[in-house]
């Protein structure tokens, strides 16, 4: 059940993620100050918790997306090809078949 966790990918996968996350909320932090420095003093306090709430679901989100699209078996597209607007050409005669 658990075999996961003595696998060192994973360990290293974990670990790659977390710096990741780390570096993301930094970088978040240091963007929403900038920009709710511009504000009044009155609406920094808000401003700040909103655009931390917006960056956590956001992020929340896209991870739940990424695992949602990591245990899909069917093409989630259909690419047409030509073949499917183009009729059938015998190539000896020189005309088109019919499908059948």
């Amino acid at each position: 059940m658990f075999l996961w966790f003595m696998q060192p990918d994973i360990w290293l996968t974990l670990i790659t993620l977390t710096f990741l996350e780390i570096i993301l909320g930094v970088d978040n932090i240091i963007f929403l100050s900038l920009v709710v420095a511009k504000l009044p003093l009155s609406q920094q306090n808000m401003a700040r918790k909103l655009g931390l709430s917006c960056a956590m679901i956001m992020r929340i989100l896209l991870l739940i997306s990424i695992a949602w699209l990591s245990h899909i078996t069917q093409p989630l597209f259909y690419r047409a090809d030509a073949g499917d607007f183009v009729p059938h050409v015998d190539s000896a005669r020189g005309r088109a078949v019919p499908d059948l």
